[in-house]
């Protein structure tokens, strides 16, 4: 496919980029920061005249098959609430609104786990968490987060040929992180804001790659997360110490992830490779 990719300088975005690129697809990096070389653009997604510029072809080329949007401020506590929101709604919203305008019809994006209810101070109302109960956003970052969500939902209902997948991913990390995750182990409490969750970039980036592939028309949401949780503490005593009143929706396994994947892995395909414990 010839992609489009917003926020590929970013932590996730330069390895969906390197990724995408490796699988055999033409990726075209746009942000706003980054240096000049090719299969890059630098472009403001605030500005919605250089969004459909950008997206409508660059240097006169063909229409792109599709967009992978991960451009954003990436997390509640960066920017100011204000230009959180008026930055990543606006961005959203140029991007998706260009790409229908300009006939592209496969659009994969970043959502997040914050809808979940992170940071879960509020108990969750099952373990593991999946995507069947409403949103609970918790941040200005995690409304704009559900109202991208919703703006998709009624994209499609307008362009029923129209296919958003939302990608709801854990804390992304990279093999550089996993040097501190033994550490987590001394106190329960301190990673239990997503559930003891991660993603390691790679897979994000097959999530990606397997969404553009089988999404079909119209709106999903899915919760991507590694196979395993941050923790080498089994998860009935994580769970026993820090919300012991919450229901078990479904049985796991001692360090399984409690952020269900099994949602992506029946639709998408989506199967993790990578583990922080096969770096340690």
């Amino acid at each position: 496919m010839r992609i489009a990719l917003t926020g590929s300088t970013g932590k996730l975005g330069s390895v969906v980029l390197r990724e995408l690129r490796d699988a055999g697809h033409e990726v075209t990096g746009l942000d706003i920061v980054g240096r000049r070389e090719p299969g890059f653009l630098q472009v403001d997604l605030a500005d919605y005249g250089q969004v459909t510029d950008a997206l409508g072809g660059v240097d006169r080329s063909d229409v792109f098959d599709a967009v992978v949007h991960l451009g954003a401020v990436p997390a509640p506590g960066i920017r100011t609430d204000v230009a959180t929101f008026h930055n990543n709604m606006t961005s959203t919203f140029n991007v998706f609104w260009a790409a229908v305008r300009l006939g592209i019809r496969r659009i994969v994006y970043a959502s997040s786990e914050t809808v979940l209810g992170l940071p879960f101070d509020v108990p969750p109302p099952y373990i593991p968490v999946d995507e069947e109960y409403a949103a609970r956003p918790e941040s200005v970052y995690s409304i704009v987060k559900v109202l991208e969500e919703q703006l998709a939902t009624e994209l499609v209902r307008w362009h029923p040929d129209l296919s958003i997948t939302a990608l709801r991913f854990s804390n992304v990390m990279v093999p550089e992180d996993y040097a501190e995750f033994p550490s987590f182990d001394a106190d329960a409490r301190a990673r239990k804001w997503n559930l003891w969750g991660y993603i390691d970039a790679r897979d994000g980036a097959q999530a990606i790659e397997r969404a553009l592939q089988v999404a079909p028309p119209g709106f999903d949401r899915f919760i991507i997360a590694a196979a395993d949780t941050v923790m080498s503490r089994p998860n009935a005593e994580l769970v026993a110490e820090v919300f012991p009143d919450v229901p078990l929706s479904a049985e796991f396994g001692p360090n399984d992830t409690l952020l269900s994947i099994a949602k992506a892995r029946r639709l998408l395909g989506y199967e993790p490779q990578h583990s922080w414990r096969d770096h340690l």
